[in-house]
């Protein structure tokens, strides 16, 4: 794995946030947190500082980062859309959404569209099950989705 140095600003961050959380049990992942809450994301630069910081190795670290689904490595778009995978929004048509939202953004899941508006996300419940589907913009559920809502939803956005 080879990680391109980190533009300036973003190794500063970095750096300043490992170094302030080192000393917390666990720092590991408060750290990747914190720099995803910063940045949008953890761009593989960070995988060094935090290694040299902690005193890990650049593998662990890396590790950590591909291994959780919720630590995103590029850039998020605009808005992102997090679509529930859960067996009540599947067995209410959460794959023909799901579908739907692919063929229309021309993306997979953990992946941004190439005009940076949309970000594709699974998520395992939304807690919103007795109005199956449902879908997350942002912050904001939406339940009952069905595919014309799905496209005002998309257009709005």
């Amino acid at each position: 794995m080879t990680e391109a140095p980190a533009s300036a600003a973003h190794a500063g961050t970095i750096r300043e946030i490992a170094e302030t959380r080192a000393a917390v049990p666990g720092a590991l992942l408060p750290i990747l947190h914190e720099i995803q809450d910063q940045l949008g994301y953890v761009p593989d630069s960070a995988v060094p500082i935090v290694a040299s910081v902690l005193n890990l190795s650049r593998a662990e670290v890396h590790g950590v980062v591909s291994f959780y689904h919720l630590y995103r490595r590029t850039p998020p778009g605009r808005r992102t859309i997090y679509l529930c995978r859960a067996e009540a929004c599947q067995a209410m048509g959460a794959r023909d959404l799901e579908a739907r939202l692919k063929e229309k953004l021309g993306i997979d899941f953990h992946e941004t569209t190439s005009d940076e508006r949309f970000s594709l996300e699974p998520i395992y419940c939304l807690g919103n099950c007795a109005c199956s589907p449902a879908l997350m913009i942002d912050e904001t559920v939406h339940g009952r989705v069905t595919a014309e809502r799905l496209d005002s939803l998309l257009e709005e956005g």
